[in-house]
């Protein structure tokens, strides 16, 4: 089998080179041009033909951008479509036909939504809604029909705004879809594997990627298709599902890929660079001020990348399209400063250092050492007691090894590339490291490349440990083996009966129990239903609508059971109590529901009132769902939607509703998002609210698919700038919960939880930061 895969290896780099011609050397990329105009990340590119370039960002924008009609090297912006609520991320082109002169694009975001645009007019023509969770990918058919992938694990396919066809492609989420014009249909996935399609039937699924999210998917002219993966590699496949060629360069998760006729590779990681690869081989890297998120090529071969400071680039290797010797001095700057931030010394990172003022503040003792950045480097001092002065040491330098004597290796800096012999005949293996890798994952990561045996793995640490100069070398506590679970072994230290770490604690997360709106002004509500009465009295259609004396005197006895909370153990409601709420809520007019769903809110809070309205759903008069579904319907009316959401929120409390919530939930928390753009900011609280109670709920059962829409709907919350405090942090603890105690950490990382973190960690609000941190 290795004999087989090496050869596939040499026929695929031997296509390679037949591609383009090697007799011309390969010219660099430059800098050509930066299109500003997105106020966040960019996440994705669309090439529109020779009409435009696409982008999407997580300020929910879509912009589309056209060549400058005199300056053909430069892109103005064209239209800005706003209609997402989210950010968004997966766009596909359409081409002008009849119905669009000027083509159309099609965009899919984390607010599960797929959008077609008009390109002429930019409006959205085609809302399509179904999915449940985050949109990752799109792809057009010969025949129009829109084909969409997303974390709730499916593929939808779209004809004329409406789902012809919907199929679970994997058990966990799947992360892009690729259709070629051969017609082979292609999908990867958070499983690691790739599956090609057939209509609904899987034909197959190639397996090699190590244990990791498959993120993106293009096609290699000519071979066959290319995969990006977060295991940090590129892989060319054939379309009969052999691995021809394995890409090893990035030191990150890489979230893109694309592929030029002549026979480039372009590549975007998390590492913050664009690497280009000719032969298999890395031939360039680029490097970013940030994340990259898309990279795709252009017709002429330019490059253009879309990255996590907002900005987009175009790369160029014609000298003619190159961009002003200022812009790239700016940019030159750009990247020096960013690298700087990161710049360690001695093993401390610069930025972290005090300045020179803190040289005005006296030691406390004698030989005190205080080190602080001066300019680009780091001063040591020594505080001199008797002169009460600091005195000069030196300059600190890294040791041996660091990282300002580094290595190259596939194209990437390391600080070590050791040469391993494994005896036995074999040939020199390369083990590239950096000080900041956790030595125990490069050498899990090593180990699977080299298809080595993992009880090497100790043997493989020790040898990092002792070679990189790193004997003081602490764990960190929270790592966790991927195949075992428990936490990295320490040499002389006795490990745990079951191999693992004690589990960590924190403030905040997980959230146990369940949060309420236990609070009501019975008066108030009473005097509103009291007025809706009346004024249906005084219609002749509507008379007999109106609430009777008994029935007022009813809702006063309830009132009085219900206000005496701390005799809800022995307090009773009968069953005629929730006959007349339900039978009110089932007649009245939609806009005069508000004030009896928020009395609904405080009954089922009360052991019976919940115990009532069970028995009323079990006997087939699901009246609660079918109250659910009036106060969210459209037109959407502002008070129904807060009291329903409140009311939702009360069912938590009793566990005999759990199973009507879980049946639920999808329903649910999709119709609620729906509603967002005409919430309140009570709204938006007792949303988040729900949702925190939801995570509970869905860790208690396991229920994965639960679990990511709830992460996904807490993401649009926590990253929303214009949310409150309070809505913050409660989304925030759920995704927290979530990730530490259900099923869909690695959904969370797919969802780039970490700039959420980050954005958390650096808020004023200190809840909001410690859960972040």
């Amino acid at each position: 089998c290795s004999q087989l895969a090496s050869c596939q290896s040499r026929l695929a780099v031997s296509l390679l080179r037949q591609s383009f011609s090697l007799s011309a050397p390969m010219a660099e990329y430059h800098l050509s041009a930066q299109l500003h105009g997105h106020e966040d990340d960019v996440r994705g590119i669309c090439i529109c033909g020779d009409v435009g370039v696409a982008t999407s960002s997580r300020d929910k924008t879509v912009r589309f951008w056209t060549q400058h009609p005199e300056k053909k090297r430069e892109y103005v912006l064209s239209k800005t479509l706003v209609g997402h609520s989210s950010f968004v991320g997966p766009m596909v082109w359409a081409p002008p036909s009849d119905r669009f002169p000027e083509g159309a694009i099609v965009s899919g975001g984390m607010d599960t939504l797929v959008l077609l645009w008009n390109l002429h007019t930019g409006e959205v023509v085609g809302t399509m809604k179904g999915h449940t969770s985050q949109v990752t990918g799109l792809a057009i058919d010969d025949n129009g029909d829109i084909i969409s992938s997303s974390m709730d694990c499916t593929l939808r396919r779209w004809r004329d705004g409406n789902a012809v066809e919907v199929w679970e492609a994997h058990k966990v989420a799947v992360q892009t879809v690729l259709k070629l014009p051969s017609g082979e249909l292609f999908t990867g996935s958070s499983d690691s594997t790739i599956k090609l399609w057939k209509g609904r039937t899987c034909l197959h699924t190639f397996s090699g990627h190590a244990a990791d999210t498959v993120r993106c998917l293009a096609q290699m002219p000519g071979m066959g298709i290319l995969s990006a993966s977060h295991d940090g590699t590129i892989k060319l496949w054939a379309l009969t599902g052999q691995p021809l060629l394995e890409m090893i360069g990035h030191t990150s998760l890489v979230y893109s890929v694309d592929a030029h006729s002549s026979g480039l590779i372009a590549s975007g990681s998390e590492d913050r660079s664009v690497k280009i690869w000719k032969d298999g081989i890395c031939v360039q890297s680029i490097e970013h001020p940030g994340c990259i998120w898309d990279a795709k090529f252009l017709d002429n071969g330019d490059v253009v990348t879309a990255c996590s400071d907002g900005v987009v680039r175009i790369w160029t290797t014609d000298n003619n399209r190159f961009c002003s010797d200022e812009e790239l001095a700016t940019y030159t700057d750009i990247i020096s400063q960013y690298t700087l931030t990161r710049k360690t010394v001695g093993g401390l990172k610069l930025m972290d250092l005090p300045g020179v003022e803190a040289l005005q503040v006296q030691g406390n003792n004698d030989g005190q050492t205080l080190i602080v950045r001066e300019g680009d480097n780091g001063v040591a001092y020594s505080w001199n007691s008797k002169e009460l002065k600091w005195d000069k040491i030196g300059e600190v330098v890294d040791g041996p090894g660091d990282a300002a004597q580094g290595q190259v290796y596939d194209g990437a800096h390391y600080d070590f590339v050791f040469n391993v012999d494994i005896g036995d005949g074999e040939p020199i293996r390369k083990l590239p490291y950096n000080r900041s890798d956790d030595p125990y994952a490069v050498a899990d990561k090593w180990l699977l490349k080299e298809n080595l045996p993992l009880t090497y793995r100790q043997q493989v640490v020790e040898f990092i440990l002792q070679n990189s100069g790193q004997s003081n070398f602490v764990p960190d506590p929270s790592f966790r083996d991927p195949y075992t679970g428990g936490n990295a072994y320490v040499p002389g230290e006795p490990s745990s009966s079951n191999g693992s770490a004690p589990k960590q604690t924190f403030k905040h997360i997980p959230k146990n129990g369940m949060l309420l709106f236990e609070t009501a002004q019975f008066e108030g509500i009473l005097k509103k239903i009291t007025v809706f009465s009346a004024t249906l009295a005084s219609d002749s259609e509507q008379k007999h609508l109106s609430l009777s004396e008994a029935d007022f005197s009813r809702l006063a006895a309830i009132v009085k059971v219900l206000k005496n909370t701390s005799f809800y153990h022995t307090s009773k409601l009968a069953d005629a109590d929730i006959v007349l709420l339900l039978k009110i809520l089932k007649s009245w007019p939609s806009q005069m529901m508000f004030p009896v769903v928020d009395f609904l809110r405080m009954f089922v809070l009360h052991p019976d009132g919940a115990t009532l309205l069970l028995k009323t759903i079990e006997s087939g008069n699901d009246v609660l769902m079918e109250t659910f579904r009036k106060a969210v319907a459209i037109p959407v009316h502002s008070p129904n939607v807060l009291t329903i959401l409140k009311a939702v929120t009360n069912l938590f409390d009793n566990s005999c509703l759990h199973q009507w919530l879980k049946t639920h939930c999808a329903e649910i928390i999709d119709s609620f998002s729906s509603c967002k753009p005409s919430f309140s900011k009570s709204a938006h609280l007792a949303y988040a609210t729900l949702l925190l109670n939801y995570s509970v709920l869905s860790i208690e059962s396991k229920d994965e698919q639960s679990q990511a829409q709830i992460l996904s709907a807490a993401l649009e919350i926590a990253e929303d700038d214009a949310q409150d405090a309070d809505s913050k942090y409660r989304a925030l603890v759920a995704i927290g919960s979530l990730m530490l105690n259900g099923l869909v950490k690695s959904i969370a990382l797919d969802l780039d939880v970490k700039s959420v973190t980050s954005s958390a960690k650096a808020s004023m609000d200190s809840k909001i930061a410690e859960v972040g941190a």
